[in-house]
């Protein structure tokens, strides 16, 4: 079916989209060196010729994967960010959409981010998506703590995604652990850090955190 779809003449922004739905999910069963853009093409219902033409080559596909991924990440994160208020609730929100994110996006995600298992323009595109995201988290945290430092905020935004992917890969372990949990996990690593920003905050303070079930 999925072949059938892809053969029919499509805008180049709709099929790329399906061919890097298509490729995912290969990815997701067989890793990233397994499969072939033979296979990828394959099971998308294309000529192996259409995936060079949109990618260029399968480094350049896995990347496009990753930049999607990154897209998706930062849309989930921001949305849920959106609908918060107050220090403490923008963290627990931004944290309880990433782990959504993960589950949803599956075993993939997990080979993204395991120790070299992406090198050359992948590795770029992974190591881009973070950089987004700790720059976003910056964002966020200097709204909230408007007399803190650059440069401070910029580490904590840092370890807060190293944190994030550290508690993800823990928890891939431990089917057992819920999203909530792992989220409450990292307000407390996290959480304890925020009182030297809150020394130099200025005016506005962080407010208390929530006590859970609250």
């Amino acid at each position: 079916m999925i072949g059938t779809e892809l053969r029919r003449r499509l805008p180049r922004a709709e099929r790329e989209e399906q061919l890097l739905s298509v490729a995912q999910a290969v990815f997701a069963e067989r890793g990233f060196r397994g499969p072939s853009m033979d296979e990828i093409a394959l099971r998308a219902g294309v000529t192996k010729p259409v995936l060079y033409d949109h990618f260029g080559s399968k480094d350049g596909l896995i990347a496009a994967c990753i930049r999607q991924a990154g897209v998706q990440l930062l849309r989930d994160v921001d949305s849920a960010v959106t609908a918060a208020s107050g220090a403490a609730q923008i963290l627990e929100a931004g944290f309880a959409a990433f782990f959504g994110f993960v589950e949803s996006f599956g075993q993939g995600w997990f080979m993204l981010i395991g120790e070299n298992s992406v090198v050359g323009p992948a590795a770029d595109a992974l190591e881009s998506i973070r950089r987004q995201q700790a720059a976003y988290v910056a964002q966020k945290l200097a709204a909230e703590f408007p007399g803190a430092q650059h440069d401070d905020l910029s580490a904590f935004a840092e370890g807060i995604i190293g944190a994030c992917e550290r508690v993800a890969l823990w928890r891939r372990d431990r089917p057992d652990v819920a999203a909530e949990k792992a989220t409450a996990i990292l307000m407390a690593l996290v959480w304890g850090g925020l009182a030297s920003l809150m020394a130099s905050a200025g005016p506005r303070v962080v407010s208390p955190r929530p006590t859970p079930g609250s």
